[in-house]
């Protein structure tokens, strides 16, 4: 009994130990390659379940060479989602967004999603709940970027989930980071707010715009982080006319060098 009592201890101990991070910036660079290297760095999975009695199973990899990524292959599974879970984030408040890129890898026979979500237990994804929507990962080769705002939550894992379309499928991502934009600070977003106002046109075409000075870039993207337009303003007027109804994120660069985080609806 006293021995029991002594590991319960223990493992309660190492479990209190594994503090909350406020920001994450990793490029997998440093961990351990293979098929059978989780849990790592903090970094956790769930994977599916392989439907056939025989290999292979979905497994999470960390690809070989001097800049390594994760890859999710489906392995016999064609449509059963599995997750890569971040360490431990205090719990998000809004402020901060996550950044990373994805490509599907060859010799992938079909495309896959990418959503990524927020979870209050990193074991059990029936507490997965999605942040925007998700989104297709298609083109061999080609690297898709993605920003992605982190609203306000009581859940402490940023989660992503891949679904693939058929067995084989392999999707890397890379580059994660989530924080603050360094160009959005309390001060600089001030002075952007005192440079201009805007407001989506009665045809819901175009952004209207008073500026005193006329920003340098506008980007605007999805609510599943995809860059959809960017631009300058032509005549006090950004064109919105391609994008779809929805909401919208928009980044817009100040001639003062800030930057100013804003939303609009396309209706």
């Amino acid at each position: 009994m006293k021995l029991k009592l002594l590991l319960g201890t223990l493992m309660f101990t190492a479990f209190t130990v594994n503090a909350q991070v406020a920001t994450l910036n990793e490029n997998f660079d440093g961990f351990t390659a293979g098929s059978t290297t989780f849990p790592q760095n903090g970094w956790t999975i769930k994977m599916a379940a392989n439907p056939l009695p025989f290999p292979p199973a979905p497994l999470m990899i960390v690809t070989t060479g001097a800049n390594k990524a994760v890859q999710a292959y489906s392995g016999n599974n064609t449509s059963e989602p599995s997750y890569l879970i971040t360490p431990q984030i205090i719990a998000p408040t809004g402020d901060k967004t996550l950044t990373f890129t994805a490509t599907l890898v060859s010799p992938s026979p079909g495309p896959g999603t990418v959503q990524i979500g927020l979870a209050i237990n990193p074991t059990d994804m029936s507490t997965f709940v999605p942040v925007g929507s998700a989104t297709s990962i298609t083109t061999i080769g080609a690297i898709q970027n993605f920003s992605i705002p982190i609203p306000a939550s009581a859940a402490s894992y940023i989660v992503f989930k891949f679904t693939p379309t058929s067995n084989h499928v392999a999707i890397q991502i890379d580059d994660v980071a989530y924080k603050a934009p360094s160009s959005l600070g309390v001060n600089d977003t001030a002075k952007a707010k005192e440079s201009f106002k805007f407001a989506v046109s009665s045809d819901n075409n175009t952004l209207e715009f008073i500026t005193r000075t006329e920003p340098k870039n506008i980007e605007v993207y999805s609510a599943a982080g995809q860059k959809v337009a960017e631009g300058k303003l032509k005549g006090q007027k950004f064109d919105i006319s391609t994008l779809q109804t929805g909401v919208y994120y928009m980044l817009v660069e100040t001639t003062e060098g800030s930057g100013v985080k804003s939303k609009f609806i396309k209706k």
